[in-house]
């Protein structure tokens, strides 16, 4: 359910209305191609999981894989990037407010939630679960119930869009590119977003009870997710509601039920839009706490950051992440209207990064199993590294729509900063960093035919 429910957030449900705007009906095809090459991404991460399943994924493959520095730029970059998507969510959340209170101002909304989500975290991993099962619940079935509803309309033709909803809706209105292919790729930085968080299993892989069934049924799953939910759901909102309706500063979904006219349709979906965007700042909170935890372990944290509460849980990491993440309140004070673009970007930006290590250790490890210097993994991704490469190739795209977008283009400016502040901090603190981190573990010892299985303290 955490993959389910990482597959379906506010990239979806508020950030949808401003790449409609700008692509028109070719958004479902956007959205179709990131997710095949997300796809390619999270076959290439199963593949790693099941070789060696432990917490702080990410950075434990590039310690391994790529050495030391990158393991400790890829655990602090994975702690920026779900700390600025918190900050999206959270703006996400308050302007949902918005839709029944227009007049209590977006950062207290904002750091309300924060401030319940950081007291779920605390008390147990086990709560988290039960939140997030429940919040994902409520997406799947709302996105479901969505469909069906859509469906209904353009098959009978009942409610107030009954008259105008066609599938001629998709071509109909300047074409499927009715602002040119060019401006509907400029919308794939956008799409991106929506898709931060669905490698979230790799986070969880040390805490699940048996991964090497689990992992890769989350994983195989990601396919039909990506076509029922973002493929599926906005082919029948553009088909019900004319493209050209949709804006930036509306979830195109609670806009699409308003036009329906069904009595409380578009209330209902408006909180179903806000437990989207709390259950994505609910994952980031726990997965920051997990990074900034792993980081400690191999010191390249402060080693209180590494302590687990009586609950077993990263209380001081997980509250320091909440504080860090109370910036995005700020940025609801002060600039409420960019304050979604800025921080999206930042995330894109962030988790493009992950992304790009996740596959360039994919590739390493492949030759290191064809050279028998270690274990096959038991989910093995389709084509080798072939697809890593396309996904390589995918992201450094991203990487240059990001620079050409004059909005998203501060993304790289704070990225470039950050890439600064943790070199220096690697030149300051790298000897205790090193001589702090503990002995790799033999490679086969949990590798696919062990006895072995991977240890967690938060277990």
């Amino acid at each position: 359910m955490i993959a389910i429910g990482g597959a379906i957030g506010v990239g979806l449900f508020m950030g949808a209305g401003a790449n409609i705007a700008k692509a028109g009906p070719s958004i479902i095809l956007m959205y179709a191609i990131a997710g095949l090459v997300i796809f390619f991404i999270m076959r290439a991460l199963g593949e790693l999981l099941l070789y060696r399943p432990v917490t702080g994924s990410f950075a434990e493959y590039a310690r391994e894989f790529l050495g030391p520095f990158y393991g400790y730029v890829t655990g602090w970059t994975y702690w920026l990037m779900w700390l600025v998507t918190g900050m999206a969510e959270l703006t996400a959340a308050a302007i949902y407010i918005h839709y029944w209170w227009p007049s209590i101002p977006q950062w207290i909304s904002a750091l309300v939630f924060l401030v319940v989500l950081f007291g779920v975290n605390l008390i147990s991993v086990k709560i988290f679960g039960e939140v997030e099962f429940w919040f994902s619940m409520v997406k799947v079935t709302a996105i479901v119930g969505m469909i069906v509803m859509g469906l209904g309309v353009l098959t009978l033709g009942f409610s107030d869009a009954g008259d105008t909803a066609t599938p001629g809706n998709l071509w109909s209105h300047g074409g499927f590119f009715p602002n040119g292919v060019g401006d509907s790729v400029l919308t794939l930085q956008g799409v991106m977003f929506a898709y931060l968080a669905v490698e979230l299993v790799g986070v969880t892989a040390g805490e699940s009870e048996n991964p090497k069934e689990t992992l890769p049924k989350a994983i195989n799953t990601l396919p039909w997710r990506i076509v029922l939910f973002y493929v599926g759901s906005l082919t029948v909102l553009l088909a019900v509601v004319k493209w050209t309706e949709f804006s930036a500063d509306e979830s195109p979904f609670v806009h699409a039920f308003s036009k329906i006219g069904v009595p409380l349709a578009a209330g209902i979906v408006n909180f179903v839009v806000l437990t989207a965007a709390l259950s994505s700042c609910n994952s980031g909170l726990y997965s920051t706490g997990r990074m900034l935890r792993n980081l400690a372990a191999n010191g390249e944290s402060p080693a209180v950051l590494g302590r687990l509460n009586a609950r077993k849980a990263p209380a001081l990491g997980t509250g320091v992440s909440a504080v860090f993440m109370g910036i995005g309140v700020i940025l609801n004070y002060v600039v409420p209207e960019k304050a979604f673009t800025y921080v999206a970007s930042m995330a894109v930006a962030s988790g493009v990064w992950t992304w790009m290590v996740i596959l360039v250790c994919h590739i390493r490890y492949r030759r290191q199993v064809v050279a028998g210097r270690l274990p096959a993994s038991s989910f093995p991704a389709p084509g080798g590294t072939l697809f890593s490469w396309v996904a390589v190739a995918f992201l450094v795209l991203i990487t240059g729509l990001l620079a050409y977008d004059e909005d998203t283009r501060v993304s790289l400016y704070v990225g470039a900063g950050w890439a600064v502040a943790l070199s220096v901090g690697w030149l300051v603190l790298g000897d205790r960093m090193r001589a702090a981190q503990p002995a790799q573990p033999e490679s086969a010892a949990v590798g696919p035919g062990s006895s072995a299985r991977p240890v967690d303290a938060e277990r």
